[in-house]
């Protein structure tokens, strides 16, 4: 223990009735009975503890034989005195009063929405997870270490908390190129992943008791964000076509979207709806966020133009380098309308939702060289390889309805007869899989399965299948 840490337990006060090393030594009994000093720890020498106190010498050694004597220090020459806590004790806290509790947005923001979604902790076929063995760990090494080196100037203090100007650059210039998307670099914000993308926005664009809307079954991360923020959710239900925008109610102030591949369906939003969506934020002053989910890994289809294109001042654009490279990088970024910036810059420096420096100039480096598009491209490969060997697989078991996916990383398989989530995910759970419910995504009557394929092999599909089949003959 340091002097000062000792000086956060004993506060001897020179006009109390008691002397200083009577107080000095209750206080300490008091910190070994209530468990802060555990049995083992090793006090200051009696000359640091004065000085850290600002007592005598002698008044810390007249203290620490008090405690020797009554047989909870030990003390011998040229070694730290050492607590010795009485046998028996438990070293649990006495009562130390009762700490605040969360306030009801706090509880809200603390709900665990992902817990309900699984039955296990671990296990392959996780929703929502890259395929890490694919993770450029040379390139995205080397590219980090130069960011390190680089001296960052005012970027590496408060400079640039709405994103790296070389990031932002690069970013617009991808969208431009890859999703037909005409951005100023100024209207991009970079943030610590979609995530902390929906919570500024849900921070900024909405008050307490707002109503937010969004798909069903959809993200967790958006009802997260949503409920953390005090709205009121909307669930508007989904079919082949994407969210059914007739269904949506005109107080809506937000509505979220996932319309290149939405989750966890996999389905795309048609043209018509898309229009009719951008027509609907118009008429009733809504914000549309469009989560631009796995447009990266799309393989079956004509590519359908992003809503920011047909309505930049009714959209805010979000994505991430999630996916492509993994979510722990924590990084993703908003195209914002342009009247929405200033607030929006102002709120994530307020909130502290900005990135890591090395990682944007590390992702600017990688995006520039062309490296980064040529690892899009080997990942989608590799999904639609395993995406359409996971469906293949699983058609024909009757109990379940699936088909190929269009693109992202998971597969969503619905049962048909409706048939105890619980069970089956705990017997896959034995065999070493962590699929999710699909109920947990749902606010209407809807059960099945969400089965990730980023880490899906052949044989990791082989062992699901029978898995699966003997859970559901079980159930």
């Amino acid at each position: 223990m340091s002097p000062d840490a000792l000086s956060s337990l004993v506060s001897p006060d020179p006009a109390a009735p008691d002397p200083l090393p009577v107080q000095i030594h209750r206080a300490v009994l008091a910190a070994i009975a209530d468990g802060r000093l555990p049995d083992g720890t090793r006090l200051p020498s009696t000359r640091s503890a004065a000085q850290a106190l600002g007592l005598s010498r002698i008044t810390l050694t007249t203290a620490y034989d008090l405690l020797r004597a009554e047989g909870v220090l030990a003390i011998a020459r040229g070694r730290a005195p050492v607590i010795v806590a009485p046998r028996g004790s438990s070293g649990a806290r006495g009562d130390m009063g009762r700490s605040p509790e969360p306030s009801p947005r706090g509880r809200a923001l603390a709900r665990d929405f992902r817990v309900e979604s699984f039955v296990t902790n671990a296990g392959a076929l996780r929703p929502g997870v890259p395929a890490e063995h694919l993770f450029p760990r040379e390139e995205w090494g080397m590219a980090l270490r130069r960011a390190a080196r680089r001296s960052g100037g005012e970027d590496a203090a408060y400079g640039s908390t709405h994103g790296l100007a070389a990031l932002r650059a690069v970013l617009a210039e991808r969208l431009r190129a890859d999703r037909g998307l005409a951005v100023d670099p100024e209207c991009i914000l970079v943030t610590t992943g979609t995530q902390g993308s929906l919570s500024l926005l849900a921070q900024v664009m909405t008050q307490d008791g707002d109503c937010a809307a969004m798909e069903d079954p959809g993200f967790l991360g958006a009802r997260a964000a949503f409920e953390g923020a005090g709205l009121s959710v909307a669930p508007i239900p989904v079919d082949d076509q994407g969210l059914v925008v007739e269904a949506l109610p005109a107080a809506a102030r937000l509505i979220f979207v996932t319309p290149s591949n939405q989750y966890p369906l996999g389905c795309r939003m048609s043209l018509e709806r898309r229009l009719a969506l951008v027509a609907h934020a118009r008429r009733h002053d809504a914000l549309i966020l469009e989560d631009d989910y796995e447009s990266e890994f799309l393989w079956r289809g004509r590519q359908v133009a992003t809503l920011a294109a047909h309505a930049p001042a009714q959209v805010a654009y979000l994505g991430s380098a999630a996916k492509v490279l993994m979510p722990a990088l924590r990084i993703g970024w908003i195209v914002a309308p342009p009247e929405l910036v200033p607030a929006l810059r102002l709120a994530q420096r307020n909130l502290g939702l900005m990135a890591n420096l090395h990682t944007q100039r590390a992702l600017a480096e990688v995006m520039l060289s062309g490296r980064y598009r040529a690892h899009v491209r080997r990942m989608a490969r590799a999904y639609e390889a395993a995406g359409n060997a996971l469906a293949h697989a699983l058609e024909g078991i009757p109990a379940i309805e699936v088909r190929a996916p269009d693109g992202g990383v998971q597969l969503a398989l619905r049962f048909r007869d409706g048939r105890d989530e619980t069970a089956i995910l705990a017997a896959l759970g034995r065999a070493g899989f962590r699929p999710a419910r699909l109920s947990a995504y749902a606010a209407g009557r809807m059960t099945g399965l969400i089965v990730g394929f980023g880490d899906a092999g052949e044989r990791t599909i082989t062992r699901f299948r029978a898995a699966l089949l003997r859970a559901l003959d079980a159930a």
